[in-house]
């Protein structure tokens, strides 16, 4: 049976690539080489085009904020701006200081 492929991001590329994973090798990118980020495998690139949605992405992958599937609810809220970004953290980090 084969493995599940999941997505590695060039951000300097704007380019997603489905590939198996394999947490020991890290994955380069096809066309410029440099190191790619493992996203998930419920991560939907946004259009090459779309300069602010790869900004926002960029934020959140180096936070990160990973896209994997859950078992029923979904991959969950994907924030789609900066403003949103700003926000989720912010909540993040106050729920998880009400923690401690």
């Amino acid at each position: 049976m084969a493995h599940a492929k999941t997505s590695y991001v060039c951000l300097s590329c704007r380019a997603s690539y489905k590939q198996p994973y394999d947490r020991a090798r890290e994955r380069t990118c096809p066309r410029c080489a440099q190191p790619m980020i493992h996203a998930g495998s419920a991560f939907a690139a946004p259009r090459r085009r779309d300069v602010a949605a790869w900004r926002t992405l960029t934020v959140l992958l180096n936070a990160g904020v990973r896209f994997h599937k859950s078992c029923c609810g979904g991959p969950g809220y994907r924030p789609r701006t900066l403003r949103e970004v700003r926000e989720r953290m912010t909540c993040a980090l106050a729920s998880s200081g009400s923690r401690t």
